[in-house]
C-alpha cells in the first residue's frame, strides 16, 4: 500500500548570482510516508535546507528560483498553487521549524502571541481558546511554569527553550508534515537528547511525518526511518537506517561513518574527506563528488551517475554499482 502524502520528483532550485547560477538543488526526488520520520543528511552547503524552503516555496526571490520539478501534496502540485492555497497549507497541514530560534522569533512579541498567531489564524479559534491551546502546548514540550512564561519574551529564554517554543508553535494546528531544518545544533548535549525526545513522541502518538535535517549522523540514527544523504545539490545515497549505517555503498556515506568517533573500535586518528565541496556555479561535468573520491573512475568525469537500486529502497548514484 502506498502512502505517501509528499512526493518530490526532479527538483530544481538555482540561486542567479552576479557570478553565475548556484545549483543548490539539482533534480532531487524523494517520497515521505505516512507517521515516517525521513532525515536529510550532508554537509553544510549540500542543499539541505534549499531543498525544505522549496517545499513551501520560501525560497528567497531573487536570487533563488524553483526552476523545475514538481511537489506533490496529496496530488496537488504545490509549485503550482496558487499563493492563497499555500497560506492556508504553510503552518497548517505542512509546519516548518527553521534554523536559528533566535532570528525566527519575533523580539517584540511574547512567546506566548507568537505561538497563539497561527491557531487564531488557521483554527479560527477566540482569544481564550487560542491561549489555552498555546498553553498546552508549551506544557506538550516540556517548558516549565508555562503559564507565566507565555508573558515572557524570546530574550528572557535560553537556546533549548527558544527551541521548544519553535516547537510548540509547528504544532499548533496539528500539522500533518513537519519540516524540522537542524532543530539540535547548538545546543549541548542534554538539551539535544531532550529536544529529539519530543520528536520521537511527535512519531509515534501523533502519526506525524517528519521530515528532518541535519549534518550530524550521529542525531539521526535513533530518530530516522530513512536516510538521504545529500552532496552538491544532489542525493548520493538514500535507504534504511541499517541500510546506511550497517551497509553504505556510496564513497561519501562511508567517508561521513569514517569521520566518525566510535566507542567499539580503537583509531589514532579519524579519517576526513580529502578536499571541499567544490563550487555549485560550476560544479564538474559528471559525478559532483569526483574530485574527492577515492575510488573514482574515467567514467565518473564524463556523465553524471543515476541513482542505482542496491536492493529494496536502497539506492547509490556511483558507477560503482551500475
Amino acid at each position: 500500500m502506498n502512502n505517501t502524502i509528499l512526493q518530490v520528483s526532479e527538483l530544481k532550485t538555482y540561486f542567479f548570482t552576479r557570478i553565475g547560477v548556484v545549483k543548490a538543488v539539482d533534480g532531487v526526488s524523494f517520497g515521505l510516508r505516512k507517521g515516517e520520520c525521513l532525515c536529510l543528511v550532508g554537509e553544510s552547503g549540500c542543499g539541505k535546507t534549499a531543498t525544505a524552503l522549496s517545499i513551501l516555496r520560501l525560497v528567497d526571490s531573487p536570487p533563488g528560483r524553483i526552476v523545475g520539478g514538481e511537489i506533490q501534496y496529496h496530488a496537488e502540485d504545490l509549485l503550482r498553487s496558487p499563493a492563497s492555497r499555500l497560506r492556508r497549507i504553510r503552518g497548517n497541514r505542512i509546519a516548518m521549524i527553521f534554523q536559528d530560534p533566535q532570528s525566527s522569533l519575533n523580539p517584540v512579541f511574547t512567546v506566548g502571541d507568537q505561538i497563539m498567531e497561527p491557531i487564531r489564524l488557521h483554527m479560527k479559534l477566540g482569544r481564550r481558546q487560542a491561549r489555552d491551546r498555546a498553553l498546552h502546548l508549551m506544557e506538550q514540550v516540556g517548558i516549565p511554569q508555562a503559564k507565566e512564561r507565555m508573558k515572557y519574551y524570546p530574550h528572557q529564554f535560553s537556546g533549548g527553550m527558544k527551541q521548544r517554543v519553535m516547537i510548540a508553535a509547528a504544532l499548533s494546528c496539528d500539522p500533518e508534515i513537519l519540516i524540522a531544518d537542524e532543530p539540535t545544533t547548538a545546543l549541548d548535549t542534554t538539551i539535544k537528547a531532550q529536544i529529539l525526545d519530543i520528536f520521537r513522541d511527535l512519531k509515534q502518538k501523533k502519526d506525524m511525518s517528519i521530515l528532518f535535517i541535519t549534518h550530524d549522523l550521529g542525531t539521526v540514527a535513533g530518530i530516522a526511518d530513512r536516510i538521504i544523504v545529500m552532496y552538491g545539490g544532489r542525493i548520493a545515497e538514500a535507504g534504511s537506517v541499517l541500510d546506511i549505517f550497517d551497509q553504505p555503498k556510496h564513497p561519501y556515506t562511508r567517508g561521513l561513518l569514517n569521520c566518525l568517533p566510535a566507542i567499539s573500535e580503537r583509531r589514532e586518528k579519524l579519517s576526513p574527506i580529502p578536499g571541499v565541496i567544490p563550487s555549485l556555479i560550476d560544479p564538474p561535468e559528471g559525478c559532483i563528488f569526483y574530485p574527492r573520491c577515492q575510488q573514482r573512475m574515467p567514467v565518473c568525469q564524463q556523465k553524471r551517475p543515476e541513482e542505482f537500486v542496491i536492493s529494496g529502497k536502497h539506492i547509490a548514484a556511483c558507477y560503482l554499482y551500475a
